[in-house]
């Protein structure tokens, strides 16, 4: 299976660990989404923008500790993306983005560069 990851999960990232045992497939840009800072890690949610991502192709075992990790707290859901890779798994934020801050540049790894 693949998995879509566009924020901390990304390569050189705070929790790039996770994806220690996946095999990057390579570098995507979705559109129709939009990217917003939650301090640690970012929120995707549905919109008019486009969003840099990396996918992997990973096992079930990894995908369950991503899940445990991502939906227990109701904040993401999974929905299946369509990628050059194949269809791919994405975690997408379920709370109100109000008050967030946007990354109109869709890149969480060059969030510094946007104030």
């Amino acid at each position: 299976m693949r998995i879509i990851v566009y924020g901390s999960l990304r390569r050189n990232q705070g929790n790039s660990h996770w994806m220690t045992n996946g095999q990057w497939l390579g570098d995507h840009v979705i559109s129709g989404f939009e990217l917003y800072d939650l301090g640690h890690y970012p929120a995707v949610v549905p919109g008019t923008g486009t969003v840099y991502c990396e996918v992997y192709r990973i096992d079930s075992s990894t995908l369950a500790e991503l899940d445990a990790l991502r939906t227990k707290s109701g904040e993401y859901k999974r929905a299946l993306i369509a990628t050059p890779y194949g269809g791919a798994w994405m975690y997408v934020y379920q709370r109100p983005v109000e008050g967030l801050r946007r990354l109109k540049n869709g890149d969480w790894v060059k969030r510094a560069e946007e104030s």
